[in-house]
């Protein structure tokens, strides 16, 4: 078994593309091999800020050897077929093919074909060229004199060397010869930039790697960023202080080097007087640093990481961040006091400058509904209607703060600290912080009511809008992260427990949009109902949400799918309940669970679903609504029917009135009293009687029983053995 190197050198590879690049290469190049008939037992690839690395350990020396038949035309077949036959196969004549025999088509000629497999080392001389030719960057550009050519390469920066060596661990590994746009494959790399720019002559990975580092150069991301860590976590201890641990980050400065040196420096302790989140994102999106704190408070030293080692001890890339951070934290500080200078309503009329959607108008009009929302949800979530409209209104006055402008990243976090600064009451400067929360699956979410009303106005809002409009997500697209939002309603209604209907909150924004914006209605250009519509959307969004939290898919679908049937001689369905109620669904899907735990549960299951069975059998014969009418007492014969039909009018009056206070669980404890009676009634009753009176009676029974279960929860689409007749 052998191995392969592969090495693409280049002038510079963007930290942001590191890694999809490295999976890439190890896709294109493993998945060629494979096509082609040569499996391996392992492949790594790595990347630093100036290459991409491959090692594919495990490789056949030779691709095996292929033996096909291939089926042809009938003996006596047509010329023209025959010589198609021939041509496609690769064969002189007939003489070379040989005769089948079937026993229901007669016989035909097949082509045994079969090819040497070739040396894999030139398997890889024909399908590395193109892989690197059509390599997938995002960007990518041409160079030099041969970019004046159509077809000349293009990749992320200059390719400056291709290194490919491929043969067994015991033996000096040969090159894989081939040539890209000029640029020949060789076995010779170059070390660091600046400390060891000199030619390297590698053969497999493992020497690769060694003379690598030896050059300064960590090719393993993973193992550059725990340098990176471990190095800076030390620095941090001998001050005394704490890296405020940062891992996008630490990604990002892990693609910029490729020999880390991790240094300290510190800036002006005036500068701490501005909030800490503006200093770290300060120091972040400007010179790519760590922060430091101690006893939770930010300190005025910070973490920068070099790829030099210098003559100097780093004095000099040191002093050299410290004065650009000065003057970063300095602008910060302006922009700051600036933004204090207004109080958050005085820049209330910006926001009419700012579109948020061409067909939803401005931030300004949106600001209005969110506020007008917010106070109608304030009573529903136990909020102060006075302080959820005052929240809302001032919830995107930060958006055309200096401070904003500069770092959007700090939006509602830089509302909170100038509604503190302003006087406002503390809960409406946590909801201007919180509304935008929860950003993720992750995120906390808001939990004080006015931060849960404004969260919630804001977020349906912008669903509401968008679903009006019909630009929903689609398949993997969702540009206005609608999908996140809905999320987001879910989480808070269902982790602050909230009792909410949201077709009703939903139906009610789409005037408020249209008394804006003329072209939004309460159906949308497709002719669905907004609300109706987007509701869906919200139960799916559920239905994946507990599905994530363990809960099963078929319990959910039966708890949306309970019927509800009028009660009034003659028992006709009403239709499935617009069930708008998330805290309501999760809750009667915990009590399906619980329920069918139990062995009533599981029993009054089976018996559910031999009934069902019965039915269906049956209505087949006699039609679909042959069952609706209520059962004829006197018909009753048995005492086994008298039985089931006492405890089905039990079961219809004591769930009825579980499900009117919502009590779920004493719902399904009152279903868990007809386990007995069903049990009994199939054991020594006849549903198929010989007399047709008695057999619709029984049916009759039947039906009701699955009416008053239906009325629960849709048993049917529980998993679960089903009964025989």
């Amino acid at each position: 078994m052998s191995d392969l190197l592969l090495e693409l050198f280049s002038e510079e590879i963007p930290a942001r593309m590191q890694r999809q690049a490295a999976d890439d290469l190890k896709r294109l190049v493993t998945n060629a091999l494979v096509d082609r008939g040569l499996t391996y037992e392992g492949a790594a690839a790595y990347a630093t800020p100036r290459r991409l690395a491959l090692q594919v350990v495990g490789l056949p020396s030779r691709q095996p050897d292929l033996r096909e038949e291939r089926k042809g035309p009938r003996v006596g077949a047509p010329e023209a077929a025959i010589a198609g036959f021939l041509k496609s196969a690769g064969l002189a004549s007939l003489d070379q093919a040989k005769i089948a025999k079937d026993p229901k088509k007669g016989e035909f000629y097949v082509a045994v074909i079969e090819r040497a497999g070739a040396e894999t080392i030139d398997v890889l001389a024909e399908i590395l060229p193109t892989i690197v030719k059509s390599f997938p960057w995002p960007k990518s550009m041409r160079w030099g004199a041969a970019s004046e050519r159509g077809d000349s390469l293009r990749w992320v920066r200059p390719l400056h060397s291709i290194v490919a060596t491929f043969g067994p661990e015991t033996e000096s590994p040969e090159i894989v010869r081939f040539g890209v746009d000029g640029i020949a494959s060789g076995n010779v790399t170059h070390g660091h930039r600046f400390l060891a720019p000199q030619p390297i002559r590698v053969k497999r990975f493992e020497d690769y790697a060694l003379s690598l580092e030896r050059a300064k150069v960590v090719i393993d991301p993973a193992r550059r960023r725990d340098i990176i860590l471990h190095d800076a976590k030390d620095l941090a201890f001998a001050q005394g202080l704490e890296l405020v641990e940062d891992p996008a980050l630490l990604d990002e400065v892990a693609g910029l080097v490729e020999w880390p040196v991790t240094l300290m420096g510190k800036f002006d302790e005036s500068f701490l007087a501005i909030p800490p989140e503006v200093i770290r994102a300060t120091i972040r999106v400007n010179q790519k640093c760590f922060v430091l704190r101690k006893d939770d408070a930010l300190t005025n030293r910070f973490i920068l990481v070099s790829n030099i080692e210098a003559s100097d001890g780093g004095a000099t890339v040191v002093g050299g961040n410290e004065r650009v951070i000065a003057a970063r934290l300095s602008d910060a500080k302006f922009f700051y006091e600036t933004d204090l200078k207004a109080r958050l309503e005085e820049r209330l009329p910006k926001l009419d400058a700012i579109v948020f959607h061409e067909k939803l108008g401005t931030q300004g009009e949106r600001v209005k509904r969110i506020a007008a929302l917010a106070k109608e949800l304030a009573p529903i979530v136990g909020a102060d209607a006075f302080l959820a409209e005052r929240a809302a209104t001032l919830c995107k006055a930060d958006l055309v703060s200096e401070m904003v402008g500069e770092f959007p990243e700090l939006q509602g976090l830089m509302g909170r600290y100038y509604a503190s600064a302003q006087g406002e009451d503390a809960s409406v400067a946590a909801a201007i912080e919180d509304h935008y929360k929860p950003q993720g699956p992750n995120d906390r979410i808001p939990t004080d009511p006015v931060s849960i009303a404004v969260a919630l106005a804001d977020k349906l809002d912008t669903l509401v809008g968008f679903w009006a409009i019909d630009e929903k997500p689609t398949g993997s697209k969702d540009p206005y992260a609608l999908r996140r939002a809905v999320l987001g309603v879910i989480r808070i209604a269902l982790e602050n427990e909230l009792r909410l209907s949201l077709h009703g909150v939903m139906a009610g924004l789409v005037p408020a949009i249209h008394a804006q914006r003329k072209g939004v209605d309460a159906r949308n250009k497709s002719g669905h109902d907004v609300a109706v519509d987007l509701l869906e959307f919200f139960i799916d969004r559920l239905k994946v949400y507990l599905r994530d939290k363990g809960a099963r898919h078929d319990l959910i679908d039966a708890a949306l799918g309970a019927v509800a049937f009028a009660d009034s001689g003659e028992e006709q369905a009403t239709g499935a309940p617009l069930q708008d109620d998330l805290l309501m669904i999760t809750r009667k899907v915990e009590a399906l669970d619980t329920f069918l735990a139990t062995d009533d549960g599981k029993n009054l299951l089976a018996g559910y679903k031999r009934a069902s069975n019965i039915l269906k059998a049956e209505e087949k014969k006699d039609g679909p609504d042959a069952y609706a009418q209520r059962h004829a007492p006197n018909l009753r014969i048995e005492p086994q029917e008298h039985k089931l039909a006492a405890a089905i009018a039990r079961a219809r009056e004591e769930t009825a009135e579980h499900l009117t206070k919502e009590d779920f669980a004493g719902a399904m404890r009152a279903l868990s009293k007809l386990r007995e009676p069903v049990d009994v009634f199939f054991d020594d009753v006849t549903v198929n009687a010989d007399n047709a009176d008695l057999r619709l009676n029984r049916l009759r029974l039947l039906a009701e029983l699955r009416r008053v279960m239906m009325g629960v929860a849709d048993f049917g689409k529980i998993a679960g053995e089903t009964g025989t007749a």
